[in-house]
């Protein structure tokens, strides 16, 4: 049926009342879908070349996460540029970007009817809306006209979202009305769970102080990223951030490395050099390992937080600087300082602002954004079409406990990819349990917390009865396929199911690969 103007007035209103970004972006989404009856639908922003998912319907969560950039998707340009609405024709020749991201699709996404609404706001590109179906005439009905209401009124919800972001972050930047920050120069960290969000509000808050900066945090958990954020969000960001790995600094040299020398000053000294507090001035310099420095070095740099000014080795002469401090550690300093490790003053000057990254077991939202994050990124790297990861391997991800957090889930995803696409017989390779080298592993959540040799599995409460059931299938599916070395027709007599069920079966489920 088609769009009465009352009806697009009933989602206007619904959409602009009082809710969050998230939820606003939801309903949007849901409501398009109940009224053109598509069966996929995404809102993207436009930022940097490529659009980021801000809400999805019908289409895997892992989507979320994931980036794409216009000069890898044809339709997805195609209508960055078009100005209108565009109707790809069932029988387009250009990739979608969904090929193997929706639900029990298999492979290669059989969509038939693809449309893409474009959204602007003062003639420039924010976002756009994506619609699809499998039935070639599902969208016949709806005219350019009404399309063009319902792309407006997402053009408007999304434009307000955008520019509240935009408002507050200058809010805590500056109390310079006329500052604004594009929302392209801003670090991305991925994450929508509440310790995310929390950590997120305290760099915003201390970003736009000149207070020093303490990251505390497990390896892997992406400190770096952290500091790079605030410094992007501090009154500094126009000057350098300069970097500093107290771990990988010789004792003999990190005097040098800090401060610089003059010509002469050692064997060696053979011109004149500026250390990285003389590179950093009017900006951050990061300090990451903070806890590796020596005590000798540790005195050095607590004169320079007290009084400003560094002298260069060699040199009698000292200078004022003007650095702030961003140090990171993945060491308890109240322990190194009774150890005599760390001095308890240095502490005190560096944790003015300290803040937590929680370890990546702690976040398990999180997690499904990641893998499309960094699958995407992996699809980029192996220079492939088209990469998904079945919905048991993301149930696999959301088990372990990842003690080497966010840097051992890139890389675990990055290996299992190379593995999926050497095995894969087409251009659509999909990422399934077995291209992972962690079933031996002990330390996953189902066991690292019980000797029961019964094996418990946990399911994401918020999971529904069909995807809690679904990912219990597969993953005792994956269990007794392994106690039975790979074979199919063994597990099925253990399972005692027929063996051409279970086969179609492990098909719907993501863990074999679909016919062609």
């Amino acid at each position: 049926m088609a769009l009465s103007q009352t009806e697009l007035t009933r989602i206007a209103l619904d959409i602009t009342s009082g809710l969050s970004n998230r939820d606003r972006f939801s309903r949007l989404l849901d409501i398009i879908r109940q009224n053109l009856n598509c069966d996929a639908a995404a809102l993207l922003a436009f930022q940097g070349q490529q659009f980021i998912p801000l809400a999805i319907d019908g289409l895997n969560a892992d989507v979320l996460g994931r980036r794409f950039r216009l000069d890898e998707h044809p339709r997805l340009e195609a209508i960055a540029r078009a100005g209108d609405i565009v109707r790809f024709p069932a029988d387009s020749d250009l990739a979608d970007p969904y090929d193997g991201l929706i639900p029990n699709q298999g492979d290669e996404l059989k969509v038939h009817a693809c449309i893409g609404l474009p959204l602007f706001a003062s003639e420039r590109l924010i976002g756009a809306v994506t619609i699809d179906g499998f039935d070639p005439d599902q969208f016949r009905n709806f005219t350019n006209n009404e399309l063009r209401s319902l792309s407006a009124i997402a053009a408007v919800s999304l434009n307000n979202a955008l520019m509240i972001d935009r408002l507050e972050k200058a809010a805590l930047q500056s109390q310079d009305s006329g500052t604004v920050i594009s929302v392209d120069s801003d670090v991305e960290m991925i994450g929508q769970s509440r310790t995310m969000q929390s950590l997120n509000k305290e760099i915003k808050v201390v970003a736009s102080t000149d207070l020093n900066v303490l990251i505390l945090g497990e390896t892997g958990t992406g400190k770096e990223l952290i500091a790079k954020a605030v410094h992007q969000g501090s009154n500094r960001n126009a000057s350098p951030l300069v970097y500093l790995n107290c771990a990988a600094l010789p004792e003999s040299v990190a005097e040098s490395e800090l401060f610089g020398h003059v010509k002469g000053a050692f064997t060696g000294a053979i011109s004149n050099r500026s250390g990285k507090f003389e590179l950093a001035d009017k900006g951050t310099l990061f300090l990451d390992e903070i806890g590796e420095l020596p005590l000798t070095l540790q005195a050095k740099l607590l004169r320079v937080l007290q009084y400003g000014d560094i002298q260069k080795i060699g040199d009698d002469r000292s200078r004022k600087v003007d650095v702030r401090i961003i140090a990171a550690t993945n060491k308890d300093l109240k322990q190194e300082i009774l150890a005599g490790r760390f001095r308890a003053d240095l502490y005190h000057r560096l944790s003015v602002f300290p803040l937590m990254v929680p370890p990546l077991r702690e976040r398990d939202d999180d997690i499904t954004l990641l893998c499309g994050y960094f699958v995407e990124r992996c699809r980029q790297k192996l220079g492939i079409k088209n990469l998904s990861l079945s919905p048991a391997s993301l149930g696999l991800m959301k088990q372990y406990d990842w003690p080497g957090n966010i840097r051992e889930l890139e890389h675990a995803l990055h290996r299992a990819a190379v593995f999926a696409k050497a095995q894969a017989n087409d251009d659509l390779p999909q990422i399934l349990p077995q291209h992972f080298d962690m079933a031996g592993q002990t330390n996953s959540k189902q066991t690292s917390h019980t000797h029961d040799a019964t094996p418990s599995y946990r399911l994401p409460s918020a999971a529904s009865l069909k995807e809690a059931t679904e990912q219990f299938q597969s993953q005792y599916i994956n269990q007794i396929l392994a106690e039975n070395n790979g074979k199919w027709a063994a597990t099925a007599r253990q399972l005692k199911v027929d063996s051409g069920n279970l086969h179609r079966l492990a098909k719907r489920l993501g863990l074999k690969k679909q016919n062609p």
